[in-house]
């Protein structure tokens, strides 16, 4: 009998994702600057110091920007007002409006708390946070982008490299599941919470947040080029002490759709 399959820590993950990963190249932007109108009332200024850092506000902060599309920019870095946490950007320059993802990792003791007690207690089976919130580029006056259902019902493959393969079912609005074809993961499976936004046609913000290992997934997914780009957040280790937020990508298949016949 084979030995069962163990879940491991994002820093372990990132280390069998690393080698040969089919990520996309880095975007050098320097100079440029975007003004983010948030549909809150709240407006934020960045500016591209070089392709490797940005200022947020007042704030000089590591970043990793990508292009999956021509006018689609992936921006992600650590959030520098809060500890855990990570501030994703999904920006479509052509139609001026854009997606921010607030991530949130918990603490130890809320990590810790299981799945038994948070159910008695109200609380959601993942203790991982996202907050979405929309807003306009610049001077643009577009639409905002709008959570979908499009995705539901897929079966996906996703290679990452010569060695990691998964499988995403995109069941319904709340929820997939996931299984490790081959890789760090292999044998593992399970279902997790997740989010949809569309950002143009067949192109989509994919984010996702287990509830085993603290863990938060926000990935771009392009059925046009039948790819993905992304990144994976999570703690380096089980003692909590520092963070693993490391970049991820994929060639994407579709493998079926499935369709459910009406009650």
């Amino acid at each position: 009998m084979s030995s069962e399959a163990v879940f491991i820590q994002v820093g372990a993950l990132a280390e069998g994702f690393a080698p040969h990963s089919n990520t996309l190249e880095q975007q050098d932007l320097a100079g440029t600057t975007l003004a983010f109108h948030f549909a809150e009332g709240e407006t934020v200024h960045c500016r591209f110091n070089d392709d490797q850092t940005l200022q947020w506000g007042d704030r000089r902060v590591d970043c990793r920007a990508t292009s999956i599309r021509p006018g689609i920019l992936f921006i992600d870095f650590l959030d520098p007002q809060q500890a855990n946490s990570s501030v994703t950007l999904v920006c479509d320059r052509q139609q001026g409006n854009f997606t921010a993802i607030y991530g949130q990792l918990p603490q130890e003791s809320q990590a810790r708390l299981d799945a038994f007690s948070r159910v008695e207690q109200g609380l959601p089976l993942t203790a991982v946070n996202a907050e979405f919130r929309f807003g306009r580029l610049d001077d643009s006056n577009g639409p905002l982008p709008q959570f979908t259902d499009e995705l539901i019902g897929m079966r996906n493959l996703y290679t990452y490299s010569p060695t990691e393969r998964y499988e995403h079912i995109y069941l319904n609005n709340n929820f997939y599941a996931w299984q490790c074809l081959d890789g760090v993961e292999k044998g593992l499976a399970d279902v997790d919470r997740c989010h949809y936004v569309k950002v143009a046609e067949q192109l989509y913000l994919f984010v996702w947040r287990e509830k085993i290992v603290p863990t938060l997934g926000v990935v771009m997914i392009d059925l046009q080029g039948m790819r993905t780009d992304g990144k994976i957040l999570g703690y380096q280790g089980s003692d909590f002490s520092s963070l693993s937020n490391f970049a991820v990508g994929a060639h994407a298949q579709i493998l079926n759709t499935t369709h459910y016949p009406k009650a």
